[in-house]
């Protein structure tokens, strides 16, 4: 299989190409230049040659790159965790919706298209919810009701505009737990300090997934035609923030017992803060529905798997 992950050099980006070289397949990833992105690129390049690298501008100058191709991921889209200010909100909707017309663009130059396109969106799209649970049957409300679900929103509605004639998989991605990258180590981090407590109320859901499920998921979404349309990339078991706390805890063997109220946080983050006292209760049916079986669906043996 000849694949290509543009945002490739990201968290998720370079697990999904590790998990792929691993299994013998050409992967190509295709990144804005960047010196982090470059770096990893040189030395994971140097020692496997089924690996190659370029630019979306050297893409958009040499179509004939993508000739190939089976499966193309698109993950690209500036990082959440930043102050949401009125230009960084509208430079991290742009950043999607950009991306995702560059890639369609680049699609529809290819002769021979590509087997599937492997969309990211994310659980956002749902809106909030303490109660409610939502699997990729429930509605979209609309208007969206926050700044995530408006994102989200305008992301997959520009992807079903853009990509025709093509099977597209939508990744409604969580919290992507692992080491090296993504949100846990930080989440992590005032819980192995024996600081750690709930946020906020402690009642919100973290829709969560191992790094390790997250990309047998898109390498399954990938390899199974019949998957299609939006898919919920989160384990079958959420939890609430308050139990989520208190698993790290236990397993880390720290004391759970410091609460950090939501006024605090609002105050230092902002609207940002809705990352972590908001969530959603989502269920993977698609994928459960499809036969695919989790590492890692509970949420102790993920930690546990982590703990080093």
């Amino acid at each position: 299989m000849k694949t290509v992950i543009f945002g490739g050099s990201g968290f998720i980006g370079r697990a999904l190409a590790k998990f792929w070289l691993s299994q013998g397949h050409e992967v190509m990833i295709v990144t804005r230049g960047g010196t982090g992105g470059k770096r990893w690129l040189q030395e994971a390049a140097a020692s496997d040659a089924l690996l190659t690298s370029t630019t979306w501008l050297e893409l958009e100058r040499n179509p004939v790159l993508l000739e190939g191709v089976s499966t193309i991921v698109n993950l690209a889209g500036a990082t959440l965790n930043q102050r949401w200010s009125k230009p960084t909100k509208q430079r991290i909707l742009e950043s999607r919706l950009e991306s995702t017309r560059a890639v369609a663009r680049a699609v529809e130059r290819m002769k021979l298209k590509p087997e599937v396109v492997v969309q990211g969106s994310a659980v956002g799209i749902y809106g909030t919810s303490l109660s409610e649970s939502f699997d990729e049957s429930s509605s979209i409300p609309s208007p969206p009701p926050d700044f995530l679900a408006e994102v989200t929103t305008a992301w997959e509605e520009t992807a079903d505009r853009e990509f025709r004639g093509i099977r597209v998989v939508k990744l409604r991605t969580g919290v992507v737990l692992g080491q090296g990258g993504g949100a846990y180590p930080l989440m992590r981090l005032p819980y192995q300090l024996g600081i750690g407590g709930s946020i906020g109320s402690g009642k919100q859901w973290v829709p969560w997934i191992h790094i390790q499920d997250m990309v047998r998921l898109i390498d399954y979404c990938a390899t199974h035609p019949e998957v299609r349309g939006p898919v919920n990339a989160v384990s079958p078991h959420p939890v609430t923030n308050l139990d989520f706390g208190r698993t790290v805890c236990r397993v880390h063997r720290r004391p759970f017992w410091l609460p950090l109220p939501a006024a605090v946080l609002r105050a230092a983050l902002g609207e940002m803060s809705l990352l972590l006292l908001e969530g959603q209760q989502v269920i993977p049916r698609a994928l459960l529905e499809a036969g695919f079986t989790f590492t890692y669906p509970d949420l102790e043996s993920a930690v546990a798997d982590l703990k080093s």
